[in-house]
């Protein structure tokens, strides 16, 4: 499938236009947006974002938390050929002055006061920020700053220019080609100034297409969208799937309620990094600790049992019929109620990535009947390079080389990626990436790993850490001295190589 995310957005509303696209909880209450209504909205930004000047080649800075604006914003923005640059909505102001230079950033879209306070303050210093879309009026009614325009106002404006100009708007939209620049996801910046990845339409929509056929994902699905927008893992669950699976994303009224809306959504589809497994596993022991003796007794039973033939009835292996019997029993009992209480009751596939998840904690989910996986990538793969097939989980890999993406190990253990998902270059650094991806077109990772019989790939640690011994076994100084520091008399240990 090669295609771009506005055509994808047209042929659901032409396809399914009553269909649910986008749900957003306010004052407790669930909006929707059809696809029909959301391509119209789309539309209409694109066209609101003619009138202040925005052109074919220019960048749209997104500043939010999940809000159905933003996601419409990145569509609409790529639908004029420019691309949209979303921003963590949690750094400080001085933060961000890199990155808007950088992208030479004159058109912002901020969720409310508070992110317009901040482009303010930096527009003080970097003024070529000339136009701020702000979606969340309240607060400000009496902000008179030269440049500033609700969301509202920016649509109705573009509904008016559409009406007054027939046909241009679909032959901008003629223009955008599968191998244009969708999306610029700025790197963390840990190791040096942060890099501007760009990824097309295609390498986006490529590698959604792969979870889609792995995982089975279509319209019926639901999904919870609460992650950071800025974060390429948002990106490819919560814009490149949703527009190639045509399912719906719902946003949480706050990061302060997603527990509870998880709860009243009840998504089918469900990605989080370890700390927020963690954090659920952490809350049920902590209920458990204050539950009644005999509820406490039945619950590690319960347990016992699932975690020695849970994971084997969710991957479909041979398991004897009595404990057939009594796992369906614990489920009435504990582990569905479980499921219920951590809003995942009608989960039928979840992900995890962005960091190495214990395998205690992998065990635990999958055994209650979670159907959890691993899933490795980077920014620069648009989060996809390794994926974990039903019935081939292994809890010290993430996986087999997904489709569409070839996989090899460098001399040292590094791990090669070319493919469908490898970036197509960094923005304004063609050092960096010459540097990054090879002659053969294989993108360095930076992790070394190893790959088993079965083709999974196990991540060791990152290449430039890993060690050899004399005998050229590959050694990882970090897995080492995490094994040590669980030792109770040992409060700190540092391994390296001689």
């Amino acid at each position: 499938m090669t295609t771009t995310f506005p055509h994808l957005l047209q042929k659901h509303a032409a396809e399914r236009p009553g269909a649910p696209a986008l749900r957003e909880k306010e004052y407790g209450i669930w909006q929707t947006w059809s696809w029909q209504e959301v391509a119209q909205e789309v539309r209409h930004f694109a066209c609101g974002l003619k009138t202040l000047g925005f052109t074919r080649g220019n960048n749209l800075a997104l500043i939010s938390d999940n809000r159905p604006h933003v996601y419409m914003g990145f569509v609409a923005v790529q639908s004029l050929g420019g691309v949209p640059i979303p921003l963590y909505q949690d750094a400080v102001a001085a933060e961000m002055v890199f990155v808007l230079q950088d992208a030479d950033i004159s058109y912002a879209f901020a969720e409310n006061q508070e992110q317009v306070d901040k482009l303010l303050e930096i527009r003080e210093s970097v003024p070529g920020i000339q136009h701020i879309i702000y979606d969340d009026p309240r607060g400000l009614r009496h902000y008179d700053q030269p440049g500033l325009i609700s969301t509202a106002e920016l649509i109705a404006r573009g509904a008016q220019w559409d009406a007054a100009n027939p046909g241009a708007w679909e032959t901008g939209l003629s223009q955008v080609q599968p191998d244009d620049v969708s999306v610029i996801l700025y790197t963390s910046g840990t190791t040096g100034k942060p890099k501007g990845v760009c990824q097309t339409h295609a390498s986006f929509a490529q590698s959604a297409m792969g979870g889609v056929q792995v995982d089975g994902l279509n319209a019926d699905d639901n999904v919870i969208s609460y992650l950071p927008p800025a974060w390429v893992g948002d990106h490819l669950f919560s814009l490149a799937q949703w527009l190639v699976a045509g399912f719906t994303i719902n946003c949480p009224e706050s990061a302060a309620t997603v527990s509870i809306d998880l709860r009243e959504i009840g998504p089918t589809y469900y990605f989080a990094p370890p700390r927020i497994f963690e954090g659920m596993l952490t809350s049920v022991s902590i209920r458990m600790e204050d539950a009644a003796a005999p509820k406490r007794w039945l619950f590690e039973r319960c347990m016992q049992l699932a975690r020695r033939v849970g994971s084997d009835i969710l991957d479909g292996k041979p398991v004897g019929f009595m404990d057939r019997m009594l796992y369906r029993l614990g489920d009435f009992a504990i582990y569905g109620p479980l499921r219920n209480v951590m809003g995942l009751s009608h989960i039928r596939v979840a992900y995890t990535a962005g960091a190495a998840i214990g395998p205690d904690l992998f065990r635990f989910f999958r055994s209650i009947g979670i159907n959890l996986k691993q899933l490795y990538g980077q920014t620069e793969t648009c989060a996809y390079v390794c994926i974990q097939h039903n019935g081939q989980v292994k809890l010290h890999t993430v996986g087999q080389a997904a489709p569409g993406i070839e996989l090899k190990l460098a001399d040292n253990g590094e791990v090669l990626v070319r493919g469908v998902s490898v970036l197509k270059e960094y923005y304004k650094r063609p050092d960096a990436t010459a540097e990054a991806i090879d002659e053969q077109g294989f993108f360095h990772t930076g992790d070394a790993g190893v790959i088993d019989a079965d083709g999974h790939l196990r991540i060791i640690d990152r290449a430039k850490d890993v060690g050899k011994t004399n005998a050229g076994a590959m050694f990882a100084p970090n897995y080492i001295e995490n094994k040590l520091k669980f030792f109770s008399h040992i409060k700190e240990a540092v391994c390296f190589g001689h």
